[in-house]
């Protein structure tokens, strides 16, 4: 597999070995040694599927205690990923990264706990599948807007048509007044 620094080193994008022939494809979408030796060691607890529909927005999540690292993928589709450093001591606090993650490119990005996470959906339908370092907590769960004007995402929005938002994603803080990791 080959690992990519983002712009945020911390952050990685994964495209695995595809091996494809007449019957179709095969790819490792984990191996714990691999990925390990490329610097994501985490122990997964907990497997996630999310499907949406064109125009969907979701995001941008994060948990303030419990954070969570997650491993994402579009399994089917193509979504737009982004990933929000919340991490006050970092040299890149509040900056963002994004990239596209498909079922034809079958690449992953690894957003490591400390980020606010979320996705914009491309095609007609998407499937996203992620593991996660820790266990969802409801109690501890944080929303940042997803259209921030201080962190200025480059959402690559279809037409003219506000997003599709969840009613708790609608109500999301602005980035100054979200709590932060120290």
């Amino acid at each position: 597999m080959n690992v990519a620094r983002t712009s945020i080193p911390d952050v990685l994008l994964i495209e695995p070995v595809v091996r494809t022939d007449d019957r179709g494809f095969f790819l490792e979408t984990w191996h714990a040694e691999r990925y390990d030796d490329a610097g994501i060691g985490s122990a997964f607890v907990q497997d996630n599927h999310s499907r949406s529909v064109r125009g969907t927005l979701r995001g941008l999540h994060y948990q303030i205690e419990q954070p969570q690292g997650k491993l994402v993928q579009a399994v089917t589709g193509t979504i737009f990923d982004v990933a929000v450093d919340l991490r006050r001591s970092s040299p890149t606090f509040r900056c963002w990264v994004g990239v596209e993650l498909s079922e034809l490119n079958h690449r992953q990005l690894w957003v490591p706990p400390g980020f606010a996470h979320g996705f914009y959906v491309l095609s007609e339908q998407a499937d996203v599948v992620y593991k996660c370092t820790d266990f969802y907590a409801a109690e501890h769960e944080r929303t940042v807007r997803w259209d921030d004007s201080d962190l200025a995402i480059d959402w690559p929005l279809i037409g003219t048509a506000p997003p599709l938002v969840s009613s708790k994603d609608a109500s999301g803080l602005a980035l100054g007044a979200a709590p932060v990791y120290a």
